[in-house]
């Protein structure tokens, strides 16, 4: 059982950066590959980065590339995204997942099995 616990969003205007974590409770963190979506008022459920369980290996959809970085300490039990150059399309509230499969699709919903009650940002025009 993995507990997930988001913190660091707000409102901030667009062209302005915010750093999210996302805090683990368990001894098993370091095993699971992490992942970070968001979901916007009226739309589904997006994919916003993932990492693997050792850091080495980092994925990104188009929409964030180059503006969104995320990391991992395994000492601290927490993952991080730091999010550059927010523009309002990136309104939404975040949400920081877990996947123990390796292996699963790392951009899919499904593929996670424990999720965080979620951060909202709010980036102004």
């Amino acid at each position: 059982q993995v507990q997930l616990v988001e913190s660091g969003g707000g409102l901030v205007q667009a062209g302005d950066s915010l750093r999210l974590s996302c805090a683990a409770s368990g001894r098993t963190f370091s095993s699971y590959a992490m992942g970070w979506f968001r979901q916007a008022p009226g739309k589904e459920r997006e994919f916003v980065a993932a990492i693997s369980w050792s850091g080495d290996r980092t994925y990104y959809p188009n929409s964030v590339k180059g503006r969104f970085t995320i990391s991992r300490d395994n000492a601290k039990n927490t993952v991080y995204l730091q999010m550059n150059s927010l523009n309002p399309e990136d309104t939404a509230l975040y949400y920081c997942a877990a996947r123990r499969d390796s292996t699963a699709q790392a951009m899919a919903v499904k593929s996670y099995n424990y999720w965080g009650q979620g951060t909202q940002v709010t980036v102004s025009s």
